[in-house]
C-alpha cells in the first residue's frame, strides 16, 4: 500500500472514530445494526459462514439438526449482535469511565479474578471472541487489575498506534502480536499482573489440536504453556452484551495447572479443559460468537460425505 493510500485509511479510521466517540450509545447501535440486517441479506461466502458456525453451536449438544427457519432466524441476532459490538467498541473511549463500568458488572465467578490476584502470580482470563472484552478490560482497570492484551498489528503502523491509544484510553495494555509478544507476556503475569487472551482461534498457525464445540478446530497453546511456566491461574471467562444496554462479566473456575506428564503433554491437556470451557461459554450466547472465518479442522456434519 503506498503512502497516500495509507494515510487516507488512518484519517478515515480517525474520522469514524471522532464522530462515533461524540454519538449517544444506543443512537451508534441502532444505526449500526442497520446497516448490519441490510449486510445481512446478502448471501456471501462470510454470511454462509456465520450460519455454519451458529449451526455448530447451535446443534453442540442437541439431539437432531437445527431446523434451517430457525438457523436464519438466528443469523440477524448474530449480525445484530456484531454491529453492537462495533458501535459500542468505537463509543467506549469517549464515555466517561465512571458511565462506562456503571454498565458492566460481574455475574459469576469474580472470586476466582480475586483469589488470583491476591496470591500474586499473576492471572490469565482466557476469551472466546464473544460480547464485547474490552468493556471487561476497563472494569478490570476500574478494580485496580489493568489487563495486557495482544493485537494483530495493522497496516499502517501509525493506524495501529491509533488503536492502541483508544484501547489505553478504557484502561487495556495492547502488546503487539509479533516475535517478541511472549517475552513481554511472561514478564507482566511474573510481576502479578493481569493478561487477557482471545484464543478460540489460532493466527499464528502453530497452535494445538482440541475438540471445540464437538468439533476438531486449531487453537492456540499459548495461555496454557504461558500458565504452566509462570504458575499464573488460567481462568476461562466472557463479557456478555446483554440483557439490555449492560454487560456482564462470566469467569469459570481455574483450569487444573497440576503437572502430571511433560510440558507439552500438559499444555495439550490444559488446552483441552480451556477448550471444554470455552465451549460452554460460547453455547450460552451462540449470536455474540463473533467469527466470521473457518476455525475448525473437520468438515460439518452438514456438508460432510460419506465415504464409499
Amino acid at each position: 500500500m503506498d503512502f497516500s493510500a495509507d494515510r487516507r485509511r488512518l484519517l478515515l479510521w480517525k474520522t469514524l472514530g471522532t464522530l462515533m466517540e461524540q454519538l449517544p450509545v444506543q443512537f451508534a447501535v441502532r444505526a449500526a445494526q442497520a446497516i448490519a440486517w441490510v449486510i445481512a441479506l446478502r448471501d456471501t461466502p462470510t454470511r454462509r459462514r456465520a450460519e455454519e458456525n451458529l449451526r455448530t453451536i447451535l446443534e453442540y449438544g442437541a439431539d437432531e439438526p437445527i431446523d434451517d427457519k430457525v438457523l436464519r432466524r438466528w443469523i440477524w441476532r448474530y449480525y445484530a449482535s456484531y454491529a453492537r459490538y462495533w458501535a459500542e467498541g468505537a463509543t467506549l473511549p469517549g464515555l466517561d469511565p465512571d458511565d462506562a463500568v456503571a454498565r458492566i458488572a460481574f455475574v459469576e465467578g469474580e472470586e476466582h479474578l480475586l483469589k488470583a490476584m491476591a496470591a500474586g502470580n499473576g492471572a490469565i482470563v482466557a476469551l472466546p471472541h464473544i460480547g464485547s472484552w474490552e468493556w471487561g478490560g476497563a472494569l478490570m482497570a476500574q478494580m485496580g487489575f489493568p489487563m495486557t492484551a495482544v493485537a494483530e498489528v495493522l497496516e499502517p503502523p501509525a493506524l495501529f498506534e491509533y488503536f492502541v491509544a483508544k484501547r489505553e484510553q478504557v484502561g487495556l495494555r495492547i502488546v503487539p502480536l509479533d516475535a517478541n509478544a511472549g517475552k513481554q507476556l511472561l514478564g507482566i503475569l511474573r510481576s502479578g499482573g493481569l493478561v487477557g487472551l482471545l484464543c478460540d482461534r489460532d493466527l499464528t498457525g502453530d497452535g494445538i489440536d482440541v475438540e471445540l464445540l464437538g468439533r476438531l478446530a486449531h487453537m492456540p497453546a499459548g495461555p496454557a504453556t504461558l500458565a504452566l511456566r509462570t504458575g499464573a491461574t488460567l481462568i476461562p471467562g466472557v463479557v456478555y452484551s446483554g440483557p439490555g444496554q449492560d454487560h456482564h462479566v462470566v469467569l469459570e473456575a481455574p483450569i487444573d495447572l497440576a503437572r502430571t506428564k511433560s510440558l507439552r503433554a500438559d499444555v495439550a491437556r490444559v488446552s483441552q479443559d480451556l477448550a471444554d470451557a470455552l465451549s460452554r461459554l460460547i453455547a450460552r450466547a451462540p449470536e455474540q460468537w463473533h467469527v466470521f472465518v473457518d476455525p475448525f479442522e473437520d468438515a460439518p456434519a452438514s456438508v460432510a460425505t460419506d465415504n464409499p
